[in-house]
């Protein structure tokens, strides 16, 4: 059986599977239909220093291929998530705490209250679905840059993740301004801005009109950008973007990537990350590959 270890910033994971933040609560609903202490790690939903109740319903739309989503950061606040789910999280999988705000001193704000209790701060300045902030910070490298900085200066313990947007002109250009801004690591792609259309109401059916594009539709798109990313910096990366099943998850570790986040799909079945860690092992068995570790940036182009 081939060793799935993966080391992302000098912090172990047993595999290179983590659920997506925003697809799989705290864990705690998956953990009843299997033990979550099979993932390499854990994203958890979008926290904000409030508690937030998200944008109105309806917030999901089906498409052909992807889901477009306008949650809007719904979540309980970081204080709730620290004393009810942190702990119980912790003692059974790596905890990748997504974070957002508004302003600069929010994300000063929640580094430094979560710094030393997560394995990892994943800098959410990416998300399409927040009237302010957020989205605001992940378009322009001069920004990035400027709430890489603030996120880092707020931590001694924890390793900084910036989650990228895909909606951008240069990934590559964005992914350097992050490791300039004193990044740990990359993690792309975030959802894109799309809109679906009630024809016979001839209205948008998300009620924020537009809302973020994910699933495997965007799979092809997400491989490209963490490629040109992660030749881009020296920063390790963790891809994702429309993630099915083992074969796609190799795609973007040869692409570049050290580890993989699994969003939407576990949606779709809900034994997503078992599914792909197993076919992960049947992959590399079957190809006399011993560490998976050894995939990442194997990409050899024509």
């Amino acid at each position: 059986m081939a060793d799935l270890r993966v080391t992302l910033c000098g912090v172990e994971l047993k595999n290179p599977v983590i659920p997506a933040s925003g697809t799989f609560g705290f864990g705690r609903e998956f953990d009843e239909i299997y033990d979550i202490s099979v993932l390499g790690g854990a994203a958890t939903k979008g926290l904000t220093l409030a508690p937030r109740a998200g944008n109105p319903v309806p917030r999901i739309a089906e498409s052909r291929g992807v889901i477009l989503n306008a949650v809007g950061l719904q979540n309980p606040g970081v204080e709730k998530f620290i004393a009810e789910d942190l702990q119980w999280l912790k003692n059974k999988t790596r905890v990748v705490a997504n974070v957002a705000g508004s302003t600069l001193s929010d994300y000063a704000e929640i580094c430094a209250r979560l710094d030393g209790l997560v394995d990892f701060i994943e800098l959410n300045i990416s998300c399409p679905n927040v009237k302010c902030g957020g989205m605001a910070f992940g378009i322009r490298p001069e920004s990035i840059e400027e709430v890489t900085k603030v996120a880092k200066s707020s931590l001694r313990h924890t390793p900084l993740m910036v989650k990228l947007s895909p909606n951008v002109e240069s990934i590559a250009v964005n992914a350097r301004a992050a490791e300039a801004g004193g990044a740990d690591c990359i993690s792309l792609v975030n959802t894109f801005t799309g809109m679906a259309i009630d024809i016979e109401r001839r209205t948008p059916i998300i009620a924020n009109n537009t809302g973020g594009v994910s699933g495997a539709g965007i799979k092809p798109i997400a491989v490209r950008m963490v490629y040109e990313a992660a030749r881009a910096v020296s920063l390790p990366v963790v891809g994702m973007g429309g993630i099915t099943c083992a074969e796609d998850a190799i795609e973007f570790l040869m692409a570049g990537a050290t580890a993989v986040q699994v969003g939407t799909h576990n949606f779709t079945d809900t034994l997503a990350c078992p599914k792909i860690i197993a076919g992960l092992n049947e992959w590399c068995d079957r190809r006399g590959v011993k560490k998976i570790s050894e995939l990442t940036g194997t990409l050899k182009l024509n």
